[in-house]
């Protein structure tokens, strides 16, 4: 079991930066591909960012320009930097991960981006 916890949600201006933490709650070996997905009220959930135990990461179009994800694999710790942030980017962000074949859920944390 898996249990994963985010860190670094908030409220900011436009234009202003973030960076969110992903960690998991207790020493494990390492996850397999992580990720990010945020949803904001009323809106499918979208898949914000991935990256590969090797470092490989993927992005939407939508945000591969503002934002960087990254991991820190000794501690299993994830990162999704968010520069440039726009009204369009308020929504809940969670992150997820893989481990032995199965897929583990935080619980999101709130990033809202105010003009």
């Amino acid at each position: 079991q898996v249990q994963l916890e985010e860190f670094g949600g908030g409220l900011v201006q436009v234009g202003e930066s973030l960076r969110l933490s992903c960690v998991p709650s207790r020493s494990m070996y390492s996850l397999d591909n992580m990720g990010w997905f945020r949803q904001a009220p009323g809106k499918q959930r979208e898949l914000v960012a991935t990256v590969t135990a090797g470092g490989v990461a993927d992005l939407p179009s939508t945000v591969k320009d503002r934002f960087t994800i990254s991991r820190l694999n000794n501690k299993n710790i994830l990162y999704l930097q968010m520069n440039n942030l726009k009204p369009e980017d308020t929504a809940s962000y969670g992150c997820f991960a893989w481990y032995s074949g199965d897929q583990y859920w935080g619980r999101g944390t709130q990033v809202t981006v105010s003009s």
